[in-house]
């Protein structure tokens, strides 16, 4: 199982493996670890990442960035009409109404949805972590905003599923940093123990998040969050950006928003200049050359100016820490520390207003942009079995306040009831108790408005099915469950119909409502909320609990159940009967959409790749062609004759000629082709001069043993006792093999110093690795035969084979127990008990 994190970010991305050694954020293939949120459409294929990035002027309209924010939102959204008229590539509708981005792939028109963009994205991601861990991912843990709805995390599930991405947990930004500070701390306070409260401000290119969080040992409790989804590093960029235009506007009469390719270059030195004012507080330069109808610009800023000009911002960043003080009901005092993430705190301003709004020095522990990436990793690896993580239980909140409604079955109208308001504990069920005759629908939205960042309130309709009344007439009992899961995500994900079967009186019941009552009203955790709480005993009863709601129309129905006493009733027993549901949500694409999507990823994939292999096949031909231009008037010079060598130049400079005109764009045999007609030209001479290099080596080697083998000849025919036990034959036979092998040694190199060397060579370097292996095989096993140890007399006395003789005992040298004999031929060996041999780790 893969243990990966994605920090999906509004302008660039991360990724965080868990290995032997700890959590470790990932490089690309640019040794980056910051991959860009870009994606970039060309006629033959898709570039993501940094490569989308270099494109963003020179194909600025089929470039794609900053779509993370139109996710699950329609095209008609007045989010989505404000932001097409600040974005350089153009938004269209979908079929279904939902945002498409309209680009020309494959030189074709094409409307991408928001999901399927993420999900090449995210396909790079992957792509990037299957990289580092040389093995595939599917696995995942990707993280969101704190204020993305329903409607917002559903799509991102959609995109990763298109990625071919299992996403264990879609998990807060604000609730992932939390997990990267808390987990590695070995000095929080007991679980019985006042918590450690620490404050989150996470201010990102496009949102601006702050949590408070209550610490204890092996454990983390959100209690409350606050956001701005509309500040962030982007919103300083447009101030800045809005300065230039006017300034260039009035001082060079240059109209830059008509031009779409100088806007999107005066972004990017906007955010260079906005970056260097954190460090530097005096005036610095922006300076752009060729701007604008081949006219150079030129202005200059400092610290104090910008600040004066985002004066509106920097008054916003106050709001969400009131608001999430008020909401967690905690003084200044009560802070322990407040930590600061996200690249937009490093602005000396930002920074300075949240130190003073708390009356404190800001802590940054965390890596600014890694710390989310990080965060998620851990929390996979909390979910995979593969890993043995430190137990550390995570409890989140819900962002918005979620209500029911349905039509009331005791009174004409609807019935509401918020099922889990604001900053309720998540992931939590509850199961809601409905007296009904016949099928009904219950629908969840949002029940403030204001708050949301999002045009519509709706979650979605539920309609509960097959639901018929008792078989007395009366409403049936029905047990509703509603959710919301690890990704945020609010459902109704069960519903059962309680039947009540009265028995004879006396007679003994399969299970008697009694039992029932005390079955349905004991807690229950889910599976998912289990894991996400292991090792939190102190306080699971209280944050991921089933409760059981009794809802108007039931409370109407007990009411009149509520009788004096009666005569006795029969005994009763209950059973339960699964319903069906049919969900109708506000934002999902349908499987056929899925599915579609899915495919054309992979269609995607696999054209890119092929297109790699064209450009690798071009590359190469490119890449021999200026190789071999300087090799033959270097090292080859003298292997090639001077004909050859200028009908070669010709050859090859026609070819990069073809390579600049008819050959820029063809198949990849084609160029496979001409590398290999150019190979059959070139090689020969490669050869010739590699040959060069390595014969002298393999002369050297050859003669080495040659003079071994004839220094042992000449010792043994000097009756040399080291070798008087060689056998004459066999060293005779050996002599001539090493005389022969001399003279063909000789000969040849004389022949090969003979030959020019612009010609192929006398003899080859395998030629003479194989004689000398040769003459090794024959010569080896005769010369170097050891010598045989000399005999031993044996003592003149009898001895004995199995034990003493005529009452003689053993030796000390033979320590045999006379009853036990030891077979001929073999020795007895001591065994080393098991328990004193050291402890061993196996691989």
């Amino acid at each position: 199982m893969s243990v990966v994190g994605f920090d999906l970010g509004f302008q660039s991305c991360y990724v965080a493996v868990a290995r032997a050694g700890g959590i470790e954020t990932i490089a690309n293939e640019y040794s980056d670890r910051c991959t860009p949120s870009f994606v970039s459409f060309g006629p033959r294929n898709r570039s993501i990442g940094a490569a989308a990035k270099s494109q963003v002027v020179t194909n600025y309209k089929n470039t794609v960035q900053s779509f993370k924010r139109l996710h699950g939102r329609a095209f008609t959204d007045p989010y989505i009409q404000s932001a097409n008229s600040n974005l350089v590539y153009e938004l269209a509708p979908m079929p279904s109404g939902a945002t498409g981005i309209k680009v020309l792939y494959m030189e074709e028109e094409r409307i991408f949805s928001t999901e399927q963009v993420t999900g090449m994205l995210l396909t790079k991601l992957k792509e990037t972590a299957e990289s580092a861990l040389k093995k595939p991912v599917v696995d995942c843990v990707i993280s969101v905003p704190s204020y993305f709805t329903d409607a917002e995390r559903r799509s991102v599930m959609d995109a990763a599923q298109i990625a071919g991405l299992n996403c264990l947990r879609l998990m807060n930004e604000t609730t992932a940093v939390t997990l990267a500070y808390g987990i590695y701390k070995q000095d929080l306070p007991a679980p019985e123990e006042k918590p450690r409260i620490v404050v989150f401000v996470d201010l990102g290119h496009s949102g601006y998040q702050v949590s408070v969080c209550a610490f204890n040992k092996g454990k983390l409790k959100i209690l409350a969050t606050a956001f701005d989804s509309d500040l962030g590093g982007k919103d300083f960029d447009d101030i800045l950006v809005n300065h230039f235009c006017e300034e260039f506007g009035t001082k060079y009469k240059l109209d830059v928003r008509s031009k779409p390719r100088a806007l999107v270059r005066l972004y990017q030195e906007c955010e260079k200049l906005k970056k260097l004012m954190s460090a530097n507080s005096s005036d610095l330069p922006l300076n752009i050359e060729c701007f604008m109808n081949d006219i150079d610009v030129s202005s200059k800023l400092n610290r104090g100016q910008f600040e004066e000009m985002c004066s509106g911002l920097l008054a916003k960043v106050e709001g969400p820490l009131r608001s999430v003080m008020e909401q967690a009901k905690l003084k200044k005092e009560d802070i322990y520390a407040v930590e600061i993430v996200g690249g937009a705190t490093r602005i000396p301003a930002i920074k300075e207003r949240i130190s003073k709004f708390f009356g404190k020095e800001l802590s940054t522990t965390l890596n600014a942009d890694e710390a989310v990436a990080r965060g998620c990793a851990l929390q996979c690896a909390i979910l995979s079995p593969a890993f043995k993580v430190r137990e550390f239980s995570i409890t989140d909140v819900v962002p918005y306040s979620i209500s029911l409604k349905w039509n009331s079955a005791a009174e004409e109208g609807l019935s509401d009831c918020e099922v889990f308001p604001k900053n309720h504990a998540a992931p939590f069920s509850k199961v809601l108790t409905f007296y009904r005759k016949e099928p009904f629908s219950l629908e969840a939205y949002y029940n403030n408005p204001k708050e949301l960042p999002y045009p519509k309130a709706t979650i979605g309709q539920f309609l509960i099915q097959n639901v018929v009344p008792q078989a007395s007439g009366e409403s049936a009992k029905v047990k509703v469950k509603v959710r919301v899961n690890v990704h945020g995500v609010f459902s109704v994900s069960s519903a059962s119909l309680v039947e009540v079967v009265k028995t004879a009186e006396g007679e003994e019941p399969m299970e008697t409502d009694q039992i029932v009552k005390e079955e349905e009203n004991k807690m229950q955790v889910d599976q998912e909320d289990q894991k996400l709480q292991a090792g939190d005993n102190g306080d699971k009863k209280t944050e991921a609990e089933e409760m059981e709601t009794t809802t108007e129309d039931a409370k109407q129905q007990e009411k009149k159940n509520d009788q004096p006493p009666q005569a006795k009733k029969p005994k009763v027993k209950t059973k339960t009967l699964e319903l069906p549901i049919e969900s109708s949500l506000d934002w999902q694409l349908s499987r056929e959409e899925l599915n579609l999507f899915v495919e054309n990823e992979g269609k995607m994939i696999m054209q890119d790749k092929l297109e790699k292999e064209r450009n690798d096949a071009k590359n190469n031909v490119e890449e021999y062609v200026y190789d071999m231009r300087d090799k033959l008037h270097g090292i080859l010079e003298k292997f090639v004759n001077e004909a050859d060598r200028d009908l070669f130049s010709l050859k090859l400079e026609d070819t990069e000629n073809w390579l600049y005109e008819d050959g820029e764009d063809q198949q990849k045999q084609v160029y496979i082709d001409k590398l290999a007609e150019l190979k059959k030209i070139g090689q020969p001479i490669h050869e010739r001069y590699v040959e060069a290099e390595e014969r002298p080596k393999a002369f050297e080697e050859l003669g080495r043993q040659i003079q071994m083998y004839m220094k042992i000849i000449e010792a043994y025919k000097a009756k040399d006792e080291l070798y008087d036990h060689l056998d004459e034959l066999e060293v005779t036979r050996v002599d001539k093999q090493v005389n022969d092998a001399m003279v063909w040694m000789n000969s040849k190199m004389n022949q090969q110093n003979n030959q020019d060397l612009t010609m192929d060579p006398v003899v080859k370097v395998t030629e003479i690795k194989a004689k000398t292996k040769e003459l090794y095989a024959s010569c080896n096993p005769v010369l170097s035969k050891p010598k045989p140890k000399p005999k031993v007399e044996p003592p003149n006395e009898e001895k004995t084979e199995n034990g003493p003789v005529n009452g003689q005992e053993g030796t000390e040298s033979q320590p045999c127990n006379p009853d036990k004999t030891t077979p001929a031929g073999t020795e007895q060996q001591t065994k080393t008990p098991e328990k004193n041999l050291p402890e061993m780790d196996i691989d």
